[in-house]
């Protein structure tokens, strides 16, 4: 049988957009290119490099956190009222010539206040006899997230569940802006790994479980924060974390993971390729093993993959303390020196240590003994000169506040708010409950009712997201949001520490309302502290619900989680289910216009809502997850929601679905066109979603595939024709031999419940 062959380098590289909306991807990388201004670059680069000690490089390449420079116990914590310690900063900048730092001090601080710290550190740097600036860089994953008053949007899964990709590219250019007003230049976002397992506890900081949703939302936000590289409101984005880490075999965070290669290639490497076509220059490392090989010194994925098969050349940083781990957890390297030798060999360009300058010291010895190269360690650091470089810190290492005269401002305010009413996705509406009259009077009850922390949930004010109602008090909880609307009441039920000893309390208010908003989910929580056993809702608040459920009013389910909580057992007793994920800090005001009609829910889930516990299959799964034998045993593919489900106050026809061709060769693309009709009585977004399907394949075929989606905004009783492209492209996947591939055969194009076939020859 004849195949067409694609390197991992031409690997689904498509396009989405729409007649008003448009996402695209230069044909000439940008993260490859050889234009004059980057020739100039890589000469001073160079140039300053050659002038440079060893002792200097190898601080280049060694990034601390906050904590080792600052007044307290020790280097693993700061006091507060928090403050530097000069002495601290000194031996840092001077002795050991570092050239990074990151994180906060455990509170977040004002723009002025981060101006202040940096440019401590910058005005250090300046009196070394390079002058070299140091790079901050900081968790801002949904907004600069750490500085006070800044604007904060819904996480990654919250802004997948959009399908809006130019949505989420203004929102990673504001939070570039405000993450630069705070002089800090370096964010570790966008997260692209897929999230293709319910119990991980980052599912929430990914784009969903799709190939495509992910690698053109990611490319988005790179986009939108990289803009020109070099542009004072825009920062280095980092891709983390490379490569796999998101789908550890046990669920818990940084466990290893098993994936056979050819999985890796179709599933995992396509948004890191796209987003380094895009542009990104730096890199974040998956903290956790694959196959029993810890990617932190993994040569074949760090050097002949990232660098050699991907053409990566910007800079590519450990994540938290992970060369250490290589000897203390993961134990392949028998001493810290080792797992210096081993992580700097497989291709790392700094180290994010973070507490010590141990690494400082041994690599100097490593150099000196010839275990480690030169070389190595020259295009380690010529990639940091370079990224500094591109980002004028140079120039301007640290940035006036004072310049930033959007922060926080209101029009900031309505885009994290219109990403909000875009993601928060209807699942039910019984008998069109919603959207609520005026007037109607409402219980708001529930442990996600009245606390910032399920709205934001983790890296917001704090690690864990735990001081958000500290940080976030002037903003609305959603019993405050409903309450401020008028006509509603708040009665607790329950809470996160199992107590349930106000239930009775919210059964009486029920009484006295008319409709029952619940509001469920998960506090919130990040990495390794959210990792748990089970993602069964509380038995505490299935009790509050079945109660309720007894006083014959209607319920309104709001589900503000990072991940599934099943809740199969009260899903038959309540009347409506909202999909809110972790929507900001604006999340309860756009909540409170979907809930009455003020605008139309068009979220659409980026991820299966599995059902069961012990059925977790993703929507693109294989045909043999779905076979059972009625009366011996069940194991079909059975979910309480599926990818891409998602309800509107209108409705939607879709017709005259046709292609260009029903044939296609190697280089020819069929267009594909469809006709969308809003048939409601109200205006409303929709996400135009396009499957294709393998009928029959080497590599046991997927059931679908999302291959395009657009979102366009109708009128009631309008009409727009959608298109979509296919190419080879489109139609292939990584066979056995790990070559990527597109096979002839039959296809099947699917768009709503329209379905045409085409043949590849």
């Amino acid at each position: 049988m004849r195949r067409y062959i694609i390197t991992i380098l031409g690997l689904l590289i498509v396009s989405c957009n729409s007649e008003t909306n448009t996402t695209t991807t230069s044909n000439q990388p940008a993260s490859q290119t050889t234009s004059k201004e980057d020739s100039e670059l890589d000469k001073k680069v160079a140039s300053l490099l050659s002038e440079m000690t060893l002792e200097e490089k190898v601080g280049q390449m060694t990034q601390i956190t906050l904590d080792v420079v600052t007044k307290g116990d020790d280097q693993y914590s700061s006091s507060l009222p928090y403050r530097l310690d000069s002495a601290l900063v000194h031996k840092a900048i001077h002795t050991y010539k570092v050239g990074s730092v990151l994180n906060t001090p455990g509170i977040p601080l004002s723009k002025e206040d981060w101006y202040k710290t940096i440019k401590v550190f910058q005005d250090e740097a300046a009196k070394t006899p390079r002058q070299i600036p140091i790079i901050y860089g900081i968790d801002a994953i949904h907004g600069v997230n750490y500085t006070t008053g800044a604007t904060l949007f819904p996480q990654q899964i919250g802004l997948a569940a959009t399908f809006n990709p130019i949505l989420v590219k203004e929102a990673a250019r504001i939070s570039a802006y405000e993450t630069r007003a705070s002089s800090i230049p370096w964010n570790f976002s966008p997260v692209l790994g897929l999230g293709r397992n319910p119990l991980w506890p980052r599912l929430w900081e990914t784009f969903g479980e799709d190939v495509y949703l992910g690698k053109t939302m990611g490319v988005a936000m790179v986009e939108g924060y990289q803009g020109k590289v070099g542009d004072l409101t825009t920062v280095a984005s980092c891709m983390k974390h490379y490569l796999g880490y998101s789908v550890p075999l046990s669920g818990k965070d940084r466990t290893p993971a098993w994936i056979p290669e050819r999985e890796l290639r179709q599933y995992f490497l396509p948004a890191f390729k796209a987003a380094i076509d895009a542009g990104s220059i730096t890199l974040m490392i998956n903290s956790g093993d694959i196959n029993g090989v810890p990617v932190h010194a993994s040569k074949f994925l760090l050097t002949d993959v990232l660098r050699d098969e991907l053409g990566f050349k910007g800079l590519a940083v450990t994540d938290w303390s992970d060369i250490n781990y290589l000897h203390t957890r993961h134990k392949v390297a028998p001493t810290i020196k080792d797992a210096i030798r081993m992580s700097v060999n497989a291709g790392i360009d700094m180290s994010m240590v973070p507490h010590d300058f141990q690494f400082s010291e041994l690599l100097v010895e490593l150099v000196n003994e010839g275990s480690v190269a030169m070389e190595r360690i020259n295009s380690a650091v010529s990639r940091i000169l370079k990224v500094k470089m591109q980002l004028g810190l140079f120039e301007n290492p640290v940035t006036d506040p004072k310049d930033y005269p959007d922060f926080g401002s209101a029009k900031f305010a309505q885009v994290s708010k219109n990403a909000a009413l875009e993601s928060i996705t209807l699942l039910k509406n019984k008998n069109t409950i919603l959207p609520l009259a005026e007037g109607t009077k409402i219980l708001v009850t529930g442990a996600t009712a009245n606390s910032m922390r399920p709205l934001n949930g983790g890296w917001s004010y704090n690690w864990q997201g735990s001081e958000a109602d500290v940080y976030a008090k002037n903003m609305n909880t959603v019993a405050e949001a409903f309450m401020k609307k008028g006509n509603a009441v708040f009665q607790q039920g329950v809470t996160f520490d199992g107590k349930n000893d106000a239930i009775d309390a919210a059964v009486r208010a029920a009484k006295q309302s008319d409709v029952v908003l619940l509001c469920l989910g998960e506090n919130s929580y990040t990495e390794t502290p959210g990792n748990t056993h089970s993602i069964m809702m509380p038995d505490t608040h299935v009790a509050l619900a079945k109660a309720l459920a007894k006083t014959g009013k209607k319920i309104i389910l709001v589900l503000l989680e990072g991940r599934p909580v099943i809740f199969n057992e009260i899903e038959p007793l309540v009347d409506a289910v909202f999909m809110g994920y972790l929507p900001g800090n604006y999340g309860a005001d756009a909540l409170v216009d979907l809930v009455y009609g003020a605008e139309n829910p068009s979220g659409k889930l980026p991820i299966n809502y599995p059902k069961y516990p012990h059925s977790l299959v993703n929507y693109n799964h294989k045909h043999s997850d779905n076979i059972s034998l009625p009366n011996y045993y069940e194991s079909d593919y059975d979910q309480q929601y599926e990818f891409g489900e998602g309800l509107s106050y209108t409705t939607f026809q879709y017709s005259d679905l046709e292609v260009s061709a029903e044939e296609m060769t190697e280089n020819e693309t069929i267009k594909v066109k469809v006709k969308v009709t809003n048939t409601g009585n109200r205006k409303g977004k929709e996400s135009v979603l396009m499957f294709v399907s393998d009928l029959y394949a080497s590599i046991t075929p997927e059931v679908r595939a999302l291959k395009g989606y657009q979102k366009i905004e109708l009128a009631k009783g309008a009409s727009q024709n959608v298109t979509f492209e296919i190419t080879k492209e489109s139609l292939s996947f990584v066979n056995a031999a790990l070559e990527t591939v597109a096979e002839p055969g039959d296809f099947e194009i699917s768009i709503g419940n329209l379905v045409k076939k085409i043949k590849l020859n």
